[in-house]
């Protein structure tokens, strides 16, 4: 019997789609407020996977708009009530529900500040809607399982087609206009060969850079959410810097590289680790030592990266039913979860 999330994962090249169709107007009027603002620096309020999907928008704004961009713990203004200087801002949440009361309270401060905000959410109407002065809907349809798959990746298209719209760039225009053709392609991968090598281990690494670290961090949630595994998320580089002291004989790592300026940095570590006995796998045809998993080239770096987690979606939600469990509505979670 199919799962929810498996479903959703199958629907995320028509999500796109519809995005892209039904949103273009919204999308270009957000894109030119913010070339109206020419804002000094951006912020980002999110939290969980929508925080991960912020954290791809941060590097692909960094890398092509070259301002650069700041996560805000949204306790800044619900509970410390912080009054933050945003006037020379914008300001980007993010929110499946757009209900969460933290998330809210900090995307409304921000707009009193006098930011350009943006809401990427995928209920409207809703609160973070009405805080925000650009609100997009990201138009992924119902999601039902827990684990948000289909959300997580509308947002960041959402935001990508901001970007384009807001810096002009073509090429990147083009890229998010064909990632509807690109997932259909990379939602078929196959990554089961992972499974054997994850074995009895109890840990394992997600290691990225750049826009590909914030797919690492999305990865590790979902080893978490839906296997009930412990896995953490590092930079590549970070790894090196300590982490690596637990990377010994057949602890796996999963590594996400993209055809980007640092794919050759990040297939070195894959070596580098695998030669310390680690069972390696890694999206990259640049390793010599570690395994190699099937990935989709869409031809620009950024959605390059984004199209990664299509086949990682397949894979855990495989990986939990393997282990007996229920990817749909993991123990202890729920699907809107509300802070202060």
């Amino acid at each position: 019997m199919q799962t929810n999330m498996r479903r959703e994962i199958d629907e995320i090249p028509e999500a796109a789609a519809r995005l892209l169709e039904r949103s273009a107007m919204p999308l270009a009027a957000a894109g030119a407020a913010l070339r109206a603002k020419n804002p000094a620096f951006l912020v980002t309020i999110a939290r969980g996977s929508s925080d991960h999907a912020a954290l791809f928008l941060k590097y692909a704004i960094e890398l092509h708009a070259g301002r650069p961009v700041a996560s805000l713990g949204p306790s800044l203004a619900s509970i410390y009530g912080a009054d933050l200087k945003l006037g020379g801002a914008a300001a980007i949440a993010i929110s499946q529900s757009g209900k969460s009361p933290d998330i809210v309270a900090m995307a409304q401060a921000a707009t009193r500040a006098g930011a350009v905000s943006i809401a990427l959410t995928n209920t409207l109407p809703s609160p973070i809607a009405e805080a925000c002065t650009h609100p997009l809907d990201i138009l992924a349809g119902p999601e039902i399982a827990v684990a948000a798959t289909k959300s997580y990746v509308n947002s960041i298209v959402a935001g990508l087609a901001v970007l384009g719209e807001w810096t002009g760039d073509a090429a990147l225009k083009r890229a998010v206009a064909d990632l509807p053709n690109q997932f259909a392609k990379a939602v078929k991968l196959d990554w089961q060969d992972f499974a054997a090598d994850l074995g009895e281990a109890e840990s394992l690494y997600v290691l990225g850079r750049g826009p590909a670290l914030a797919i690492a961090s999305e990865a590790a949630l979902k080893f978490k959410e839906t296997s009930g595994m412990h896995a953490e998320a590092y930079s590549a580089a970070e790894v090196l810097h300590g982490p690596v002291a637990l990377v010994g004989p057949k602890f796996p790592v999963l590594v996400l590289a993209a055809r980007d300026a640092a794919e050759a940095s990040v297939a070195d570590i894959a070596d580098r680790m695998s030669a310390k006995g680690a069972v390696v796998q890694v999206t990259s045809a640049r390793a010599k030592k570690a395994k190699r998993l099937p990935f989709v080239e869409t031809g620009h770096p950024i959605t390059d990266a984004l199209a990664l987690i299509l086949p990682f979606y397949g894979f855990v939600e495989a990986w939990s039913r393997s282990r007996g469990l229920n990817p749909d509505a993991p123990e202890s979670l729920k699907k809107v979860t509300e802070t202060r």
